[in-house]
């Protein structure tokens, strides 16, 4: 019987392709997509500007794939995590709690797309930005279906409320300040899981919203 421990493969190095867009989001997010050169990316790849070319088509084409990408990678994650933490059996809070912890991966690791998304969405093109919104809105279903059934005496509205509640408080981290100013990566990442989790558990489940009780109709949107 062999005894010797199984060596865990080391992951792949990124492509070259995988090496522009890394540096293409940061460069754009530190300077915006207007500020930054075709040129200026290729040396910081170690290649020349037009070199890029063979790769992609032009900033634009970059941008596109950067914040399509993210949007399908975040979309085809959460629906990966809510089959794998229903199907060991995970009721609607284990799956939530997935989600959560997915989100705070992607917004401690991907702040630059975070800053790109906020600020060049609009540099897409309409094709490309309907794209992102059709994923993100197919996003945005996963967690209020979720939440709704933890929280089934919640109206649909406070749910979907909670939802972008929680997605502004997670994707606030580009704000935080530099990586060294947070109290590292653990830490920060505890304390968004308290406060998202802590956000969810405040829905009412049917109690009065205030001293006066008014109720909230489901919304459509």
């Amino acid at each position: 019987m062999n005894d010797a421990p199984t060596r865990t493969p080391a992951p792949a190095a990124p492509t070259r392709r995988e090496q522009i867009l890394r540096e293409a989001a940061r460069l754009f997010a530190e300077r915006g997509f207007h500020g930054v050169g075709v040129d200026e990316i290729g040396a910081a790849v170690g290649i020349s500007g037009p070199g890029l070319y063979r790769h992609f088509a032009g900033k634009d084409a970059m941008l596109a794939e950067l914040l399509i990408g993210i949007s399908e990678r975040l979309f085809a994650g959460g629906q990966r995590r809510v089959i794998d933490a229903t199907s060991t059996g995970g009721g609607p809070a284990a799956v939530l709690g997935s989600l959560i912890d997915g989100h705070i991966d992607f917004a401690l690791d991907d702040r630059a797309l975070i800053t790109l998304h906020d600020r060049e969405l609009g540099q897409l093109r309409d094709s490309d930005r309907k794209q992102v919104r059709s994923l993100q809105r197919q996003y945005v279903e996963l967690w209020v279906d979720v939440v709704g059934r933890l929280h089934p005496g919640s109206g649909e509205a406070e749910v979907r409320a909670a939802v972008h509640a929680v997605f502004g408080l997670l994707n606030s981290t580009p704000h935080l300040g530099r990586p060294g100013a947070l109290p590292g990566r653990t830490a920060t990442a505890a304390l968004l899981r308290r406060l998202a989790h802590g956000a969810f558990a405040s829905l009412s489940d049917g109690a009065p919203a205030g001293p006066a009780g008014p109720s909230v109709k489901p919304s459509a949107g």
